[in-house]
């Protein structure tokens, strides 16, 4: 990518570095290839325990002096979790680059699990795991990975168990991320009107002294998936339906026309197939959606959505038939070319969000070692013919390996 810049510490922190010119604002990070899918059992939880316990106190920092210092200037702190990453972030004035990236280091790299936060943090996590409790579509995707990804270490909730979680303590965070720190696999990500040699600066002064690590472990790849089909009685208000199975990791070279497919059955736009069917011709959802997330050696392919009881067996058999139709009949030339302005629009339009594109160039960078332009991922989609996506729906959206889980409201969805 033209326009980029990337270069590695001796430490073997790589650093990644585009400047945009008509932007007061420098949006920073450091992504850490860690995530939920690293926890053993006994661990279940803690890489999220861990993202929140560094905004708690570092060995130079208490937890107000760590939300105030960005937060006076005007700037903003944040991080997340994921099955496959730790992410550090931060958006401030360009003026403030040096503090932003220092503190940024400090709690990445320097967290010190104090007791009392500790204790306190436990039972905001106790919370937050009764909040999506309480959510059914959040449960019921967490409940799909865990039927689809049985057995293996892609299972479990993010947010761990509760036993795991008043469990927790200093030592058990220091252990896990000593098992599991690889500088070869951090990446510090800049997007911002900052030169490279000031970047260069900053990364030397901040980054350079951390230590060489390479404790990471190898991912198990996932190999066992068999279908299974669950319904759960809850006292919801709607019936709620997801169905996947696994497909494609993100290295995967039908990745883009795999997402191509995805995103014409039920993506984000009004148009999708099955918000057309579901929503627009019958009104009997709010929204449906088909997501496809992409990992480093496995993926998820989910269908997901809400209705009243009495409607759900329509409601299933409608995206059944236009899961078949896809599969039957070939796209005409006009749906093609749409399908292709359609994919590139949404790409085009995230390239505009710079915060998004920060964490988008670092993750790229982690899971495929490179970072590809705008323009090379829209010839890639241009070259996509309408019998290869025919072929790929033949091959991957079978509907005898897809696993499905529903929750029906208890008396009818009065409680």
């Amino acid at each position: 990518m033209q326009d980029i810049n990337i270069f590695t510490l001796d430490n073997g922190i790589r650093v990644v570095h585009k400047q945009v010119t008509n932007t007061k604002i420098l949006h920073c990070g450091i992504i850490l290839d860690i995530g939920s899918r690293d926890e053993t059992p006994e661990q279940y939880g803690i890489a999220h325990f861990w993202e929140h316990m560094a905004f708690k106190g570092t060995k130079r920092r208490k937890a107000y002096h760590i939300i105030n210092s960005l937060d006076s200037v005007g700037g903003e702190l944040n991080a997340y979790t994921t099955k496959e990453k730790v992410c550090f972030y931060a958006s401030v004035l360009d003026s403030f680059d040096d503090k932003a990236v220092e503190l940024l280091t400090d709690i990445t790299f320097n967290a010190n699990f104090p007791q009392k936060q500790l204790d306190k943090e436990r039972q905001v996590i106790l919370e937050e795991m009764a909040m999506y409790e309480d959510t059914p579509e959040d449960s019921i995707q967490d409940e799909m990975d865990e039927i689809v990804f049985k057995g293996h270490s892609m299972a479990h909730n993010i947010l761990g168990t509760r036993e795991n979680v008043k469990s927790f303590k200093r030592q058990n965070f220091t252990d896990f991320i000593n098992d599991n720190i690889n500088t070869d696999r951090i990446v510090v990500s800049f997007v911002g009107n900052l030169p490279l040699k000031r970047i260069n600066r900053l990364v030397n002064k901040h980054l350079a002294s951390i230590p060489r690590q390479n404790f990471g472990k190898t991912r198990k790849v996932f190999d066992h998936y068999s279908a299974e089909h669950i319904t759960q009685n809850k006292e919801i208000m709607q019936a709620h339906f997801s169905m996947a199975k696994p497909t494609f990791p993100i290295g995967h070279e039908k990745r883009i026309p795999f997402a191509m497919l995805v995103n014409l059955l039920g993506g984000p736009a009004m148009t999708s197939r099955l918000n057309l069917a579901l929503r627009e011709r019958l009104g009997y959802v709010y929204g449906i959606d088909a997501q496809y997330h992409a990992y480093s050696n496995t993926g998820l392919l989910s269908f997901m959505f809400a209705t009243e009881k009495k409607n759900l067996k329509r409601s299933v058999n409608v995206v059944n038939r236009e899961i078949k139709r896809l599969k039957d009949t070939k796209l005409g030339k006009v749906q093609l070319h749409s399908l292709k302005e359609q994919m590139m629009g949404h790409l085009a339009m995230a390239a505009e969000n710079n915060v998004g594109m920060m964490l988008s160039i670092g993750k790229s960078l982690l899971d495929l070692g490179k970072i590809n332009s705008i323009d090379d991922v829209f010839k890639q989609i241009q070259i996509v013919s309408a019998a290869e996506l025919q072929e790929l729906a033949n091959d991957e959206f079978d509907l005898d390996a897809m696993s499905t889980l529903t929750y029906l409201p208890k008396n009818n969805g009065v409680y």
